[in-house]
């Protein structure tokens, strides 16, 4: 249960130097059964929040670990409770909005419109955040055991989980001498998802051995953190030690490397119950601008490795309007159920005075505000884009954040949405060089095809419900009017769309009229077609089950009437693959899709190609027309166009070596095997009565031995594709299995977060332990208890070479050989095969398959260290809050009712402005 915002929480990361801990991690809070509303003001449906709510109040969440007594709490409740109104007003004025919330520093989050929470099981939030890096150290040593080895090992994984892509960072143990956790990872990492499991891993698995030198782990730290050559946050960086105490102060270390400017921050954590001199740990913190905490126990991981977000935020308080930056999160899955949303946050900081001349120097909150990604793809021009155009967006780390190949198969509320930009798609060097170029935080660029269709609006009128006589017609289910209803059945929707038009005009406000003229204009071209031309056709005569047409203004008609019973293709022109392979390729496009029931299925083959005409000396392409050709027809056409007989050169072409045979596909099918074969390897023809069944399989799956050797003879080439968004069994746990997230986790997620702003700063914190009182002690790093876990799959996809002539190859296998013809056939995707049947049984060869399968160098838990490529481009902070020489070291939190009220407002008020 989380609930909305993927909010706050922070990590720095410092000039030339990394920067430590944090991170923004997403906020979705629950409210309490009583709390959050009146007493008796109904919740209500919403279909916008696909949830129950209630406008009139907003609801609160206080962390269980936190008194709600405390007159701090009461203070907060009591100022924030003036932001309702705000909340309300901002509703009013914009309806699309959709969560409001704001998250303050002491852990009270108050959010907008109320709802009542439901506690799904073990579910944690995603993270969110920006900039920084943060160096974790880690003692090692033998004093090192039981309970606060494992408190220090939960303490670690909880740290990496404040921290985010802007963020890079490593983990080091140490004793007598000191060496990353993770070999490979030799110097600062990128703190994203992959890394981060591998952290994880290596941390759970660490075990207690020899003495504590904080000299050596010291140094480590430093010179990884100076190391310039290596990639960082480029702003604050710090050094975070865990350990269980020690005598050394390691002054000469600090000496060398970090005085007298400091530009290193240090905090220290004395971990577990013990009786050991901590003195030098305070002395270690002090020295170097740092802040020493404790660790006693399980329950005080969360609140004592917080506040030093406290000391990384002034800094940017002091800043000031400067400091006050939009920050957008990654893509999550929202808890309650909008889907996947990205959240604008904004800091907001304590503008009272501790004195007449003294600035308050702490970060007060963050306000978000949700948006759902379907609703930014609403306002993206998709139609106007043609059939293979789309809009996509990344953020500066790379991600996407739209795009049509983001889609998530499992939901996990603790991590964000992170599919990189080259792994969406295919790899282009055009796509790398793309992601140098722009300077919006949010890149949206626009992707068109060189075809892309120019139509002119003209009113026709729309055809009669008559498809006996005039052939089925399907309309896309697009939005082409406001009050028109959609719906998945495409009968319905024209219904719908036919007694709308009765209503209102093409040209009615309500309605996108380029759509609907187009749409208009097309039914009635299409509707001559069908009069001038297929009407007065015998289909069965050229062995058509079908002819169609299918415009990108959103007409597809099937004719006869009778043929739409088994059409089974998108209504939506530009989601069918038929339409979007005719656009980008010359000449007629075969497809043959598998037969799912092969006995009672007709098997038919699907043939198109775009329609191009010109206008003002521009080729577009405004249609795709096709036929569906009945296979058993056919395939006795085919066996006859593909013998010699046909052809005027003299003489007859034989088999080959072994046999007499001339090359004749219908009069020796016993020797004899004839294909078609499309572009991507699949079955389109056979004269072998036997494979009639298999057309529409990959034709390694017919006949093995002859796929492998037209790849073997380059006449299909291969690439490898990956799903970095897939979903796999869970693997059995080993006795080392899963690192457990802690003894300490709440069902849902307890987090403190600070938001570090495009400026790489600190902007504020906010606390949120979600409530549930059944939640298990455990979970494991993916944080979720499911039986499926994220994976990376990949698949080889074969295609077919640029061929210009026929070619002769002899297989062969060791006991026996054949020969094999092949050909390229001209203005189609088709590859004609001839071929003799295998005199022998058994070949050597590779069997192809176009099965995906799970990668397994993707495999972190085996092979940790096998993909560490060379990191891919990020775009850094353009500016850094790392120092301001007016940081005081003793602030503490003072609130002022009505400077605080105005100060959130204020940034209210912002985030709605820019969501506009």
């Amino acid at each position: 249960p989380t609930f909305f915002y993927p909010l706050i929480f922070m990590c720095m990361l410092t000039q030339d130097l990394c920067v430590c801990v944090c991170v923004c991690v997403c906020v979705h809070v629950c409210a309490h059964a009583d709390g959050g509303r009146r007493r008796g003001e109904p919740f209500v449906d919403d279909l916008n929040f696909k949830n129950k709510v209630n406008y009139s109040s907003s609801a609160v969440q206080i962390p269980t670990d936190i008194y709600k007594g405390s007159p701090v709490i009461l203070n907060e409740l009591n100022w924030t409770q003036a932001l309702e109104r705000v909340f309300i007003e901002n509703r009013r004025e914009d309806s699309s909005l959709r969560w409001q919330v704001f998250g303050s520093a002491t852990g009270v989050t108050r959010y907008y419109p109320a709802t009542p929470w439901r506690a799904p099981n073990k579910i944690d939030l995603p993270q969110v955040s920006p900039l920084s890096v943060l160096l974790l150290r880690f003692c090692r040593s033998g004093s090192v055991s039981g309970l606060t080895l494992k408190l220090m090992k939960t303490s670690v994984v909880e740290m990496l989980d404040t921290l985010s892509d802007d963020d890079y960072v490593n983990v080091a143990r140490f004793n007598e001498k000191a060496d990353a956790v993770v070999p490979c990872f030799r110097t600062l990492v990128q703190a994203n998802v992959r890394n981060k499991k591998i952290f994880k891993e290596a941390v759970m698995h660490m075990q207690a051995k020899g003495t504590t030198d904080y000299k050596s782990g010291f140094t480590f730290a430093f010179e990884q953190l100076l190391n310039s050559s290596a990639p960082r946050a480029n702003c604050n960086k710090m050094i975070m030690m865990f350990t269980d105490g020690g005598e050394d102060r390691a002054q000469e270390i600090f000496e060398k490397y970090n005085w007298p400017n400091k530009t290193v921050r240090v905090f220290t954590f004395s971990v577990g119950q013990h009786n050991y001199d901590v003195t030098p740990l305070q002395w270690i913190a002090c020295a170097n601008k740092g802040y020493y905490f404790e660790i006693p126990s399980i329950g005080a991981i969360r609140i004592n490795t917080q506040e030093y977000l406290d000391v990384l935020g002034r800094p940017m308080v002091l800043a000031g309007p400067k400091a006050k930056q939009v920050q957008w999160t990654n893509v999550y899955q929202d808890a309650l159920g909008l889907g996947l949303v990205i959240t604008g946050t904004m800091p907001v900081f304590n503008l009272t005075a501790d004195t007449v001349s003294s600035q308050n120097q702490l970060i007060l909150g963050v306000m978000g505000v949700d948006i759902a990604i379907n609703e930014i793809k609403k306002k993206t021009p998709t139609y106007r884009l043609g059939a293979n155009g789309y809009t996509f967006a990344i953020d500066p780390n790379g991600y996407v954040l739209l795009h049509p190949n983001l889609r998530p198969k499992i939901i996990n509320f603790r991590e964000p949405v992170t599919l990189d930009f080259l792994d969406a798609e295919l790899e282009d060097s055009n796509k790398e060089e793309l992601l140098f170029t722009h300077n919006s935080p949010l890149l949206c660029p626009l992707l068109f095809p060189d075809n892309l269709p120019l139509s002119v609006a003209d009113f026709e009128s729309l055809l009669p419900n008559s498809f006996e006589s005039e052939g089925h017609v399907f309309i896309a289910p697009r939005e082409y009017c406001n009050d028109l209803e959609l719906s998945n059945n495409n009968t319905e929707f024209l219904l719908n769309f036919i007694a709308l038009m009765e209503k209102v005009t093409p040209d009615s406000k309500q309605c996108d009229n380029l759509l609907l003229h187009n749409l208009i204009l097309d039914t009635g071209i299409i509707r001559q077609l069908v009069d001038k031309v297929w009407k007065n056709k015998d289909l069965n005569t050229y062995g058509f089950l079908a002819v169609f047409a299918a415009t990108d203004g959103g007409i597809t008609r099937v004719f006869p009437n009778k043929a739409a019973e088994t059409w089974e293709e998108d209504p939506e022109p530009f989601n069918a693959s038929y339409y979007r392979r005719s656009l980008d390729n010359k000449g007629y496009i075969f497809r043959a899709d598998e037969l799912l029931n092969p006995e009672n299925d007709t098997i038919g083959i699907l043939v198109s190609t775009a329609v191009e005409i010109t206008i003002g000396g521009k080729a577009i392409k405004p249609a795709v027309v096709g036929v569906k050709l009945d296979l058993e027809a056919w395939t006795d056409k085919f066996k006859i166009l593909a013998s010699n007989h046909t052809d005027n050169r003299q003489g007859s072409n034989t088999c080959g070596p072994n046999r007499g045979c001339e090359m004749d596909c219908e009069a020796n099918s016993d020797d004899l095997l004839c294909y078609l074969i499309d572009d991507g390897g699949f079955l389109i023809m056979s004269n072998q009565k036997d494979d009639w069944n298999k057309v529409g399989m990959f034709f390694s799956d017919v006949d093995p031995y002859l796929m492998y050797a037209l790849y073997n003879n380059s006449f299909y080439n291969r690439k490898q594709s990956f799903d970095y968004q897939s979903v796999c069994e869970r693997m059995p746990n080993s006795e080392a299995g899963a690192a457990p997230r802690g003894v300490f986790v709440p069902t849902i997620a307890d987090f403190v977060n600070l938001a570090w702003w495009t400026s790489a700063a600190v902007t504020s914190v906010t606390c949120v332990s979600l409530c549930s009182g059944d939640a298990a002690d455990e979970v494991d790093a993916e944080g979720i208890d499911s039986k499926e876990r994220s994976c990376v799959m990949i698949q080889t996809q074969y295609y077919l070479s640029n061929l210009s002539s026929s070619y002769n190859i002899l297989q062969d296998c060791g006991n026996c050989s054949r020969l094999i013809h092949a050909k390229r056939i001209n203005n189609t995707n088709l590859l004609f095969v001839v071929a003799e049947k295998m005199p022998c049984n058994t070949c050597e060869i590779e069997k192809l398959s176009q099965e995906e399968e799970e990668c397994i160098l993707f495999h972190i838990e085996e092979n940790p260290c096998e993909e560490m490529a060379v990191a891919r481009y990020r775009k850094g902070p353009s500016t850094c809050f790392d120092n301001n020489v007016a940081v005081r070291f003793s602030d503490t939190i003072s609130i002022s009712t009505n400077k605080n009220k105005q100060a959130a407002w204020c940034d209210i008020h912002k985030l709605v402005r820019l969501k506009k």
